[in-house]
């Protein structure tokens, strides 16, 4: 369905007013947050979707050995992904496609992303300067928890976890499906992502599962010294929303260019 026409925000920090480290890259499309037709339909969750085999880490680490196909290189990241039961974070009736490499509808015009997606931009946080030497993502900023799919992957690699999510009923359905998990370093906080989380900045580690024009300066002021932040951005002429990382080091910030993407548009304030 073709979204009417609307104004752009505009955000604080253009990517211009971000030093260049690096050059666009042409790859395929990724569609990490692409909605799926009548699917979308956000379903009441009475049963956790179990049986069918979705409760076997066989299932899991046959998902991993498909990422690892497609180039998923780092161990950690590699392990992470195996640990997280996916299906538990998904609608019942989708259940049976948890472990493929889809999005798939959660409710509110959201989606949980595909798995590649995930772990593509978490192994781009993991060659930050300070999670290469730690190994670890350390304290981690997210900005749109969804179902909290990937704040539980995230929370594998990381000291602690602040997630940030608008919208009232996707926080309250992510604190619901992660409780069961007992991972009590994840912080679930409902509120405006463009404003990140500055009570417990600075950040080594900031993800966003939303897309802008540019970087809110609140996640840039929030990110360490030698900490990496990786998002979906609109390229320089509008036509498509791209991976951007940034680090942050002693002189300034450096930004380099990675392959298109397709998220849920980033917006300020709360629902």
């Amino acid at each position: 369905m073709t979204k009417p026409e609307r104004p752009r925000p505009k955000f604080p920090l253009q990517l211009e007013g971000v030093v260049s480290g690096g050059v666009a890259r042409k790859a395929p499309l990724l569609r990490p947050q692409a909605p799926l037709q009548q699917a979308a339909v956000d379903s009441a969750r009475a049963v956790r979707p179990s049986g069918l085999g979705l409760d076997s880490g066989d299932v899991r680490q046959r998902m991993v050995d498909r990422l690892q196909a497609a180039g998923l290189r780092h161990e950690l990241v590699i392990g992470a992904m195996n640990k997280v039961p996916r299906h538990l974070f998904v609608d019942t009736a989708l259940a049976t496609q948890a472990y493929e490499d889809t999005s798939l509808p959660i409710g509110h015009g959201q989606t949980i992303s595909k798995p590649s997606v995930v772990a593509r931009m978490i192994e781009l946080l993991m060659a930050g300067a300070n999670a290469r030497a730690r190994q670890s993502l350390g304290q981690t900023l997210e900005i749109g928890t969804g179902c909290g799919y990937q704040a539980a992957v995230l929370a594998q690699l990381s000291r602690q976890v602040m997630s940030v999510e608008r919208l009232k009923p996707l926080h309250d359905k992510a604190r619901e499906l992660l409780s069961p998990l007992r991972l009590t370093h994840i912080r679930l906080v409902y509120g405006d992502g463009m404003r990140g989380h500055a009570p417990n900045a600075p950040y080594d580690s900031i993800i966003s599962a939303a897309g802008g024009e540019a970087l809110p300066e609140a996640w840039l002021a929030q990110l360490a010294v030698g900490g990496r932040l990786v998002a979906p951005v609109h390229d320089a002429g509008g036509r498509q929303q791209v991976l951007v990382v940034v680090d942050r080091t002693e002189s300034g910030f450096a930004r380099s260019v990675h392959e298109a993407v397709n998220f849920v548009p980033l917006k300020s304030g709360m629902d």
